[in-house]
C-alpha cells in the first residue's frame, strides 16, 4: 500500500523514546533517511543532500558515544531538524533557495543551530526556502495536495514536518513565513517575540522584522523547542483563562468567505468553553500599516542585497530582482520615517490592547486555504500587522476548509510574553480539538 504523504510526528514523544532508549539512535536514522528517501522526491521539503545517510549516521555514532546513557542526555538527543536553508549550518552549504555561486553565501553557523546541537539534535538537512525568504517560490508541494503551494517562504520546513520527515523545523518570518505555511500544511507554526531568538547567522531580508520560529506539529511540542531557543525562558505560572480579542474591521475582511465562516466556528466552540471573547475595532488603519512595513522591507532587503546583487544580479530570479529594485528606489528618510510610525503603532497597539482588556488577539492565520499552484506562495495579509509590531504569534491547526485543506487559528500574543502566548493557546487548542472522553464543543 502507498506511504501516505501526511505523517506528522510527534517532537514531545519521540525526543521521550530517544532519551529513554526505546528508540535506538542507529535505527532512528535508518528510519528517519529511508523516509526522506521515499517522500521527499513527491514533496520536495528538503534541499538535495548527497550522503545525507553517512553523514547523520556519523553524528549519532558521535552524538551516542558522548551520551552512553540516553537518560542523562540532553532534550532533543537525536531528535532529527530541519533546517530553513537561509540559515548557516556548519557543514551543510546555504543556497537561500538562489542560483548564486557555491560559497558566495557561507557565513558562520547560526547560534539557532547552536542550542539545537546543545540540545543534542541530529541536523537532518536543510529545508527549502523561496529565493532568499522573499516571494519567488521553491519546488515544494503541499503533502495535504501536491498542485497546491505549502506556502513560504518557510515551505519546505512546514511541508516536512506535515509529512513526518522530521518533529520539528526551523523557519523564520519576516511578514508570513513561518505562521501561513504553517496554515496551509495543517502544522503549528510559532514565531517569537523579534529578537527573542538570536538571528545571527541568518541571511537577512529585512531585519528590522525578520523573526525565527519553528514549526511542529502540536503545540506541546512548539513549547519545548521555545523552551530551548528563547532568550531568558521562563515557564507560565498559572493563572486565569486568557480574554481573547478580535480585531474587527478592514484588516479581517481581508480574508476569504471561507476562512471568515471557519474562523466564527472557532469562536463559537472558544466561546462554548466559556473563554471571554471581545471584538475591538483595532486596525482601521491597516492599508497605511502595509505601506509602510513595504517601504522598511524593500529599503533593507535592498540594502542587504547590495553586495550580492551588484555582483550577481543576473542570476536572481525575477520576482526577488523586482524586489530589490523597488529597495534601492526607496528614499532613506522614507523608511526613517516608516520606522517612526511603527514605532507609534506599537505603543499604541499596547495601549488599545490594555484598554480592552485583551491577553490574545485572534485572527485567521491565513486569507483561506493553500491555492492551487505552485507560482506563489500565498497573500500574508493576515500577519501583516503582528509582524510588523513585532509580537510573537502561533498558527493553530484549526481543521479542513471545503476543500479538505487545512486552514490555521491565529494567535497573538504580547512583545515578550512568548511563554504567555504558548501556554493560552494550549487552553485554546483543548477547546477546538477535545481529547478523548470530553464533552466539549
Amino acid at each position: 500500500m502507498e506511504e501516505p504523504l501526511v505523517r506528522p510526528r510527534s517532537l514531545v514523544r519521540e525526543a521521550a523514546a530517544l532519551r529513554t532508549g526505546e528508540s535506538g539512535l542507529p535505527a532512528h536514522v535508518d528510519r528517519l533517511c529511508a523516509r526522506i528517501e521515499h517522500v521527499d522526491p513527491l514533496i520536495r521539503a528538503f534541499v538535495s543532500e548527497p550522503g545525507r545517510h553517512a553523514r547523520l549516521s556519523a553524528e549519532a555514532r558521535a552524538l551516542a558515544a558522548r551520551y552512553p546513557d540516553p537518560a542523562a542526555a540532553p532534550p532533543l538527543f537525536g531528535v532529527p531538524v530541519g533546517v530553513k536553508d537561509i540559515v548557516h549550518v556548519d557543514g551543510l552549504p546555504t543556497h537561500a533557495g538562489s542560483a548564486l555561486p557555491p560559497g558566495v553565501l557561507a557565513g558562520p553557523q547560526a547560534t539557532v543551530v547552536d542550542r539545537l546541537r546543545a540540545a543534542g539534535a541530529l541536523v537532518a538537512g536543510k529545508t527549502v526556502t523561496a529565493e532568499f525568504a522573499s516571494s519567488a517560490p521553491g519546488p515544494t508541494r503541499n503533502p495535504h495536495n501536491p498542485a497546491h503551494t505549502p506556502g513560504g517562504s518557510s515551505s519546505g520546513s512546514a511541508a516536512a514536518v506535515a509529512a513526518g520527515l522530521v518533529p520539528l523545523a526551523i523557519g523564520t518570518q519576516t511578514v508570513a513565513s513561518v505562521v501561513r505555511p504553517a496554515a496551509y500544511c495543517g502544522v503549528v507554526g510559532f514565531r517569537s517575540t523579534h529578537g527573542r531568538i538570536p538571528i545571527d547567522g541568518v541571511i537577512p531580508n529585512a531585519p528590522s522584522f525578520d523573526t525565527l520560529g519553528v514549526l511542529t506539529s502540536d503545540l506541546a511540542g512548539a513549547a519545548l523547542a521555545a523552551s530551548l531557543l528563547c532568550d531568558g525562558w521562563q515557564e507560565a505560572g498559572d493563572g486565569p483563562p486568557p480574554v481573547l480579542g478580535v480585531p474587527v474591521g478592514p484588516y479581517l475582511e481581508r480574508a476569504e468567505p471561507q476562512a471568515l465562516k471557519a474562523f466564527r466556528e472557532q469562536l463559537d466552540r472558544l466561546a462554548a468553553a466559556g473563554l471571554t471573547i471581545r471584538r475591538v475595532d483595532l486596525l482601521p488603519d491597516f492599508e497605511q500599516l502595509a505601506r509602510h512595513l513595504r517601504t522598511i522591507g524593500r529599503f533593507e532587503l535592498a540594502r542587504a542585497h547590495a553586495d550580492w546583487f551588484t555582483r550577481f544580479g543576473a542570476l536572481y530570479r525575477p520576482e526577488t530582482a523586482a524586489a530589490v529594485r523597488h529597495g534601492q528606489g526607496v528614499d532613506p528618510e522614507d523608511r526613517e520615517a516608516a520606522l517612526r510610525a511603527r514605532a507609534h503603532f506599537r505603543d499604541r497597539l499596547a495601549e488599545e490592547t490594555g484598554r480592552a482588556g485583551v491577553d490574545l488577539w485572534l485572527a485567521p492565520a491565513a486569507t483561506g486555504p493553500a491555492p492551487l499552484g505552485l507560482d506563489g506562495t500565498g497573500d500574508g495579509m493576515m500577519c501583516l500587522p503582528w509582524s510588523y509590531a513585532g509580537l510573537p504569534a502561533l498558527s493553530l491547526p484549526a481543521g479542513p476548509a471545503d476543500d479538505g485543506l487545512p486552514l490555521g487559528l491565529q494567535v497573538v500574543g504580547a512583545a515578550g510574553a512568548d511563554e504567555k502566548l504558548l501556554a493560552g493557546a494550549a487552553l485554546l487548542e483543548r477547546a477546538l480539538v477535545p481529547g478523548p472522553g470530553s464533552t466539549g464543543g
